[in-house]
């Protein structure tokens, strides 16, 4: 029964959270949220959540302060309404790059912005694809992490299996070393080669890629997986380099399409065939391209959330 369940959506992606509560067949919370003439966030839930078991929505995506900052007065709104317990459903965690100190005098941001969620009140968090895994362990709350590779092996199966394409025509790119172990899980799953490409970084913006390990990648249908696309910069000199090499399609694929800076040009520019991404963020309307592809990722995190809510195994739904 999901009587005691009420789910509210902040102002990041409402459409999400809508398509959430659809698939679990509830209506949305009722939630009042709006900016001060100073800009300061006002929040008021508009219905009894007291005894509740309460998940809110909202993904921490550009403008990342405004989103987050939002997320900690709902929890703070839904504690003091004496919601029985709070889970902080975060489909995009801003702030995951900053997640060790490589350098003298830099912060470690993804445990600070963990702080904060856990201090306002948050009892779990709901996350997916996160930067670095271990970003789960600057919590001091539980944390169930999904993964957006079955729904994007599931398209590019059937998107295979139309065009009468085996896995012997397809070769699974790394963009980089980063991405390694993610790339490794798609490749096994659709059956395919694995290749990785060198990427050197030059600075905070600029990344040169080298050289392609393993493959080879001429005459095959390449498909580079990613967990996020910012400026676009390294999966794009990535599409580049293996298009060089020979290969006769390229699809980019990354659970998140942050999209900031030059991302959508450098997009339109590359030699690929198509972009897919997920809609734990939504698409700026600047950002609709023949070439973008949007899968929903919402019934995945709406099963999180009812077996969440019944206490059910969340890892069987990778099994």
């Amino acid at each position: 029964m999901l009587n005691d369940l009420r789910i509210f959506g902040g102002r990041a992606n409402p459409e999400f959270s809508s398509r959430i509560c659809d698939y679990l067949g509830l209506p949305l919370g009722r939630i009042s949220l709006g900016n001060f003439p100073d800009g300061e966030i006002s929040c008021k839930i508009n219905e009894d959540i007291r005894g509740r078991d309460v998940f809110l929505v909202q993904p921490t995506c550009p403008p990342v302060n405004d989103r987050l900052m939002e997320l900690l007065i709902m929890i703070e709104c839904c504690k003091r309404a004496s919601a029985e317990r709070v889970t902080a459903v975060i489909p995009y965690y801003g702030y995951a790059r900053q997640d060790r100190k490589d350098a003298g005098r830099v912060p470690i941001t993804a445990k600070l912005v963990a702080n904060l969620i856990t201090r306002a009140g948050a009892d779990r968090v709901l996350t997916m694809d996160l930067h670095a895994a271990q970003i789960q362990g600057f919590f001091d709350v539980p944390v169930d992490h999904l993964y957006a590779a079955p729904v994007l092996n599931e398209y590019f199966e059937t998107m295979l299996k139309e065009r009468g394409l085996r896995s012997e025509d397809v070769i699974v790119v790394s963009p980089d070393e980063g991405s390694i172990k993610r790339a490794v899980v798609h490749a096994q799953k659709l059956g395919a080669k694995l290749a990785i490409v060198d990427k050197r970084r030059a600075s905070a913006e600029v990344t040169n890629q080298e050289n392609i390990i393993g493959g080879p990648v001429e005459g095959k249908i390449a498909l580079l997986f990613d967990d996020m696309i910012s400026t676009a910069g390294s999966i794009c000199g990535a599409a580049q380099l293996v298009h060089n090499a020979g290969t006769r399609e390229i699809y980019m694929a990354a659970s998140h399409g942050v999209f900031c800076g030059p991302a959508l040009e450098r997009i339109a520019q590359a030699p690929i065939t198509s972009c897919v991404i997920t809609d734990s963020i939504p698409l700026a309307s600047e950002a609709q391209s023949s070439k973008i592809k949007v899968l929903s990722v919402a019934p995945l995190l709406g099963e999180a959330i009812k077996r969440i809510h019944r206490n059910e195994s969340v890892s069987r739904l990778f099994s």
